[in-house]
């Protein structure tokens, strides 16, 4: 019975992690913040080997998850962390790298050479007509800013998570998941380190609130969500993951709403709606042969 609430409690607990970064960065840079984090993280996940002996990779495994990381974590975290501090609303920034699953299968379909389907092609102009009608709407930014330099690094980040997805999807199949990323937490604070110091004045306001957030992100986005995917992975429930993973930007706005009032017009609520569809048309696999089931994209974790 509770197996099958799994897949949208994951997506619940996935579209906070913006909700979190938004909550921390007033008191703390988003390097600093992001290094402070991977630290915790690393410590977390060494206490987790221990407990279920899970196997940290070595070799040509451990440089596979170390890039692994710097894409996902680095990359994408770091990106969508700098454009929520240039003031970009969280609802906005989680749609715009909420399109990974799209530019992964256009990626996807350059590289094998093969022809989309119809309903593929029409969940991409449903998403463009999407994210027009949410880029046209009145939603306000949480604070001025360089509109244009946070709309870069979401594409950092939507690049990050890409090519993060595909690297691990190619390289880091059959590696321990949890030993695994201890590695990918390593890379990504390496990677923070030497930006906090160069760019940052690493001051760190140790408020109620950030310790608050530190500790929802570290403790319920990289523990427990990795847990439930464990656990999904082993009860076979892992597909549901894909097929609700378009939930997770109207979750977030839904999420933003609730917490800091961010408030979006109708047309920002069609294009939510519209984007969310476009990702399940796209992502979604035909009906396998025989079965009366679909086929999903698994998402990143």
């Amino acid at each position: 019975m509770m197996t099958r609430f799994v897949p949208f409690l994951f997506v619940v607990l996935w579209s906070s992690g913006f909700i979190g970064a938004r909550l921390g960065l007033p008191y703390a840079e988003p390097a600093t913040f992001l290094l402070i984090r991977m630290v915790a993280n690393v410590a977390v996940f060494l206490l987790l080997v221990a407990i279920l002996r899970a196997r940290i990779p070595t070799g040509r495994a451990l440089v596979h998850c170390m890039v692994a990381g710097l894409l996902i974590h680095g990359f994408y975290l770091g990106g969508t962390y700098i454009a929520i501090g240039l003031g970009m609303p969280a609802g906005l920034c989680s749609l715009l790298v909420g399109l990974q699953p799209i530019v992964t299968a256009l990626v996807m379909f350059g590289c094998a050479g093969e022809r989309m389907r119809l309903s593929q092609w029409l969940g991409l102009a449903i998403g463009f007509v999407g994210i027009n009608l949410v880029l046209q709407g009145n939603m306000a930014w949480h604070q001025d800013g360089s509109r244009e330099a946070a709309y870069l690094f979401t594409v950092l980040a939507l690049v990050g998570i890409t090519f993060g997805t595909l690297y691990q999807k190619k390289f880091c199949q059959g590696i321990d998941m949890v030993g695994g990323a201890v590695w990918q937490y390593c890379a990504a604070a390496l990677l923070f380190l030497p930006l906090a110091l160069a760019t940052e004045t690493m001051v760190v306001h140790w408020t109620p609130t950030f310790i608050f957030a530190l500790s929802w992100l570290v403790l319920v986005l990289s523990v427990v969500a990795i847990l439930l995917l464990l656990y999904m992975v082993k009860h076979g429930e892992s597909s549901k993951v894909a097929s609700t993973f378009y939930l997770v930007p109207p979750m977030t706005a839904i999420q933003a709403w609730l917490v800091f009032d961010e408030r979006f017009d109708e047309f920002g609520a069609a294009g939510f709606i519209l984007a969310a569809i476009a990702v399940f048309l796209v992502t979604r696999k035909p009906k396998l042969p025989g079965t009366g089931t679909y086929s999903s994209v698994k998402p990143a974790s």
